[in-house]
């Protein structure tokens, strides 16, 4: 989660009180070691593309599950192009309702070694953090929920309902081993009511290590990229001549700079300004205030977009990223192409927005999509979702407020929204927003906030699939 989604957040109050559960004591002695030597052994997984090491981490975990008790046949390790997926089923006893997902991904971007102060493949603990690939995106996630699970069981716990992980592993790049879940394995899910999703949502801590605030992902925009293309018979450069391909494609991208999207919202963003208007002082807040209370008041955007952060979350957004152009200095340019990209809201099909690229462009300039996008439509705002993240954020974080919001960027849980499956983003991990490194060199974790998080999730599944 971005840092500055987690400062728009700050002041946000989405907080849902109650007594906690009996689940919220700390994690015993034993089960934080557990945790410990799962996060050490997966991080030395090279699961990028280039380390190709998402079915041996598969293979892994998969044989923690069967050692802890659970059936082969609730223990599915899928491969798929060279990468893999996992999925364990925890059979309740079915007076809760339908299964819940809780859902992680196992690969990582690459980390050269020579980038890093600490390799990057091996779990090192340094001054109250642990360091590693994928420590915070996502083998944190992957971590708590393994030895969740694996302690519930020992522990004999049934749940009310069937529990179901399902590990990704290729998030960082196609998605493909989860839309072929969805496309080809659907019944592993049986008729899934909703997921939790440890890759999305979590909290920021202050400078004296304080959580302050949580975020609670309950919708994605759409990632989707597009060529813009002009082509020419070019010709010597000696002779220039008015149609040129550069210059077509420059006059089509200035148009695409002056152009804004249609005013949009749903429940998740009205809640977010409603909220996040006592953090903003002066026009600012006003504006939020005022936009939340009149859905797609005009002069409340128009201050709004000012901002660049507030303006992604009022619309769809598209701006060129790339550009190619000619083939010799002394000849006029046969082609010229730009890369945009856009973060599409949910609910708008893709085709309508490349429909708007195309009357845009003009008819001297070609739109096309670059590779293959997924969209979902946002995830209902659940009072039993809601209230059992505030109680177990606040199980470990008393005074952190609580906000939904909707993520620019995507990620697994893109696919289970437009397989139907309301997905929300409650991930355990508090980190200050000069500490986060996901994607980054010497990506990192506070020691306390992966504990605290072994909480977070038996808090989760307690309240959500436990007896009453």
């Amino acid at each position: 989660m971005a840092g500055w989604v987690r400062a728009l957040f700050l002041s946000a109050l989405f907080a849902f009180g109650g007594a906690l559960p009996a689940g919220a004591q700390a994690p015993s002695a034993a089960q934080r070691t557990q945790a410990r030597d799962i996060y050490q052994r997966i991080i030395a997984f090279d699961t990028s593309v280039a380390g190709a090491q998402t079915p041996a981490m598969a293979e892994y975990l998969a044989g923690l599950f069967r050692g802890a008790g659970f059936a082969a046949d609730d223990v599915h390790v899928l491969p798929l192009n060279g990468a893999a997926s996992l999925l364990v089923r925890y059979r309740g006893n079915g007076s809760g309702g339908r299964p819940i997902i809780l859902m992680a991904h196992m690969d990582v971007v690459p980390a050269l070694r020579s980038d890093w102060d600490r390799d990057p493949f091996t779990l090192v603990e340094e001054n109250g953090f642990f360091f590693g690939r994928g420590t915070i995106d996502n083998k944190a996630g992957v971590a708590q929920l393994t030895s969740t699970f694996l302690t519930l069981r020992a522990e004999g716990f049934t749940p009310t309902r069937d529990l179901i992980i399902w590990f990704s592993g290729d998030e960082e790049t196609s998605g493909d081993t989860t839309s072929a879940l969805l496309a080809q394995h659907r019944e592993l899910l049986g008729d899934a009511e909703f997921a939790l999703n440890s890759d999305a949502g979590g909290g920021q801590l202050d400078t004296n290590g304080r959580g302050i605030s949580f975020v609670l992902q309950t919708a994605e925009k759409t990632y989707a990229s597009f060529t813009f293309t002009a082509r020419n018979p070019g010709g010597h450069s000696s002779q220039p001549r008015e149609d040129n391909a550069i210059y077509d494609l420059g006059d089509a991208l200035a148009r695409l700079r002056a152009f804004q999207f249609p005013l949009m919202w749903n429940d998740t963003t009205i809640e977010s300004f409603r909220n996040t208007a006592r953090v903003f002082p002066g026009p600012e807040g006003a504006a939020l205030r005022r936009f939340a209370e009149h859905p797609g008041d005009r002069v409340a955007a128009r201050t709004l977009s000012r901002n660049v952060s507030l303006n992604s979350m009022m619309r769809t957004t598209c701006v060129a990223t790339m550009l190619d152009g000619g083939h010799a200095e002394n000849a006029l340019p046969q082609s010229a192409s730009a890369t945009v990209n856009c973060r599409i809201f949910p609910g708008v099909a893709v085709n309508d927005v490349l429909a708007e690229l195309r009357a845009i462009a003009g008819s001297k300039v070609d739109v096309a999509p670059l590779g293959p996008s997924n969209s979902s439509d946002a995830s209902p705002l659940r009072s039993d979702v809601m209230q059992a993240s505030a109680r177990a954020v606040h199980a470990v974080h008393p005074d952190a407020v609580i906000s939904p919001y909707m993520s620019a960027g995507a990620t697994d849980g893109i696919f289970f929204r437009a397989a139907g499956i309301p997905t929300y983003g409650v991930g355990a991990v508090f980190i200050g927003d000069a500490d986060d490194f996901a994607h980054g060199l010497n990506e990192r974790v506070p020691v306390s906030s992966f504990y605290e998080g072994l909480t977070h999730w038996r808090i989760l599944v307690m309240d959500l699939a436990g007896a009453n």
